[in-house]
């Protein structure tokens, strides 16, 4: 039996950063993996499968020129899902030998197997060559989530699945329901169409994204649109099955029954609602742990479980379940098990990515909770098509809207769509990290021709109405110093 200072379960992006950090630290550190392949859901399932998915297509269908090329550049080009996997599977691979790389760098123990805790310090790891046991003075659970499957959802991987399946398709679809209009719904049904797939996007709530600014979601729906998509906003699915219709000829196709009576027909269904924990696995009940009914755990602001010596962080501990604070989770959480944690840590201040086509990105305040809250603010716009660079893109639709504070015109809020959406944004995030003002654009140099200029355009906007300057124009005119 091995002790370790600290034993970490989940290689995820919360585990990889929680056991990188302990080992820099100087703690003795293992790191347990159920799966037979590094990185949990984000290397291998879940965002950069369906992100180097979306850059193939991408790429593939010449969808970023469309604005410059001419629509027919868009067009499928008989591109096969063998294509897109193979572009997506280098990706994963590179990715799996970097996470590798780090831990043997670290002296990190890497223990393949099924962790099960059968003691408070102590942990059984069932693994391809029978169990080991290991102890520990610190834990971190890292341990992530899966897709929702239903019941009463006939799931078969082909016709009907959840997004672990997606790159597993052997043909592409001609035809395609996506059950859920959040994040993962709404970037692979944008995937799908791009490559031609007519797509019916189904959503129980009145509009996808619900999170997002209310100007950039009607924006985004716009757009996926005209891309082709159905929208069945505010429509739930009672039943689904599978039915072969004759038709001259025998064809098997996916029904989506929907509460509303409608009956709508695909040859297959992504289902896209909800992910759920794996806690249940890891025997909890021997430390004192309790989980909720979506098996997700509850922690403090050090991101401790209801049991001291145990953290846990990412998609396990919920909203808001993203990779990016899932690495800064983990890395914080072993920094207050070890007694270590410096510097300020904005758990509010964080970026969101959604890679639809196009791409979205926000950070701060939307105008609808500002409003509620009831914070004077006047909104700064600058549109793609006014910028150079957006020109030289080819993109005419994207924008950018800051939300300035009426009284200290400090930042509350940046909404981007567009391409470049989750790049440009950490501008935005760093001048309202750093209490910055809108004025902080105006007198400071940007590249030229860059989207970055969008941040000086939107400031000079939002200022002018404030100091009652208009024009038709979101161009500079005129500000007060």
């Amino acid at each position: 039996m091995k002790h370790y200072d600290c034993v970490v379960i989940g290689t995820g992006p919360a585990g990889q950063k929680g056991a990188i950090q302990a080992a820099k630290l100087g703690k003795s550190v293992a790191i347990v993996e159920k799966n037979k392949v590094l990185g949990g859901a984000q290397i291998n399932t879940g965002t950069i499968p369906s992100k180097a998915l979306r850059e193939a297509v991408l790429q593939l269908t010449a969808g970023k020129r469309r604005g410059t090329f001419g629509a027919s550049r868009g067009a499928r080009q008989q591109v096969t899902i063998a294509d897109l996997v193979s572009f997506s599977q280098r990706v994963i691979r590179h990715e799996w030998e970097i996470i590798s790389d780090q831990f043997e760098r670290n002296n990190v123990d890497l223990l393949w197997g099924h962790a099960r805790f059968t003691g408070p310090n102590e942990v059984v790891v069932e693994g391809p060559d029978g169990n080991e046991v290991v102890t520990a003075d610190k834990f971190l659970l890292g341990v992530g989530t899966r897709p929702a499957r239903p019941d009463n959802v006939p799931f078969n991987g082909k016709t009907i699945f959840t997004s672990d399946a997606v790159m597993r398709l052997d043909h592409l679809p001609k035809t395609m329901i996506v059950v859920g209009g959040g994040v993962i719904g709404t970037e692979y049904a944008c995937i799908m169409a791009t490559l031609g797939v007519q797509v019916t996007l189904i959503e129980g709530r009145d509009k996808v994204l619900g999170f997002l600014d209310q100007e950039i979601c009607d924006a985004f729906q716009y757009f996926i649109r005209q891309r082709g998509i159905t929208l069945r906003l505010g429509e739930k699915v009672e039943q689904i099955k599978e039915v072969c219709i004759e038709n001259g000829s025998v064809q098997c196709l996916v029904e989506a029954h929907l509460e509303s009576g409608k009956i709508i027909h695909a040859e297959t269904l992504l289902y896209a609602v909800g992910r759920q924990g794996v806690c249940k696995q890891l025997g909890l009940d021997k430390v004192g742990i309790e989980f909720d009914d979506r098996e997700r755990l509850k922690v403090n602001e050090h991101y401790q479980t209801n049991v001291d010596h145990v953290y846990a962080a990412g998609d396990v501990i919920g909203f808001p379940s993203l990779a990016s604070t899932g690495m800064e989770q983990g890395r914080r959480a072993i920094c207050h098990a070890f007694d270590s944690c410096e510097g300020n840590y904005n758990t509010s201040l964080f970026p969101y990515g959604i890679y639809a086509v196009p791409e979205i990105s926000m950070v701060g305040k939307t105008e609808e909770q500002l409003t509620a809250e009831g914070i004077p603010y006047e909104s700064g716009v600058a549109n793609y098509r006014e910028i150079a660079r957006g020109q030289l893109l080819g993109d005419e639709l994207g924008m950018l809207k800051m939300l300035i504070h009426q009284e200290t015109h400090k930042l509350l809020g940046v909404h981007v769509i567009g391409t470049g959406a989750t790049e440009l944004i950490h501008i935005g995030q760093a001048v309202m990290a750093l209490d910055g003002d809108a004025e902080f654009f105006v007198n400071n140099v940007f590249n030229f021709p860059t989207l970055a200029e969008c941040y000086k355009v939107a400031a000079y906007n939002g200022l002018n109405k404030l100091n009652n300057v208009y024009s038709g124009s979101c161009q500079p005119i005129a500000v007060s110093c």
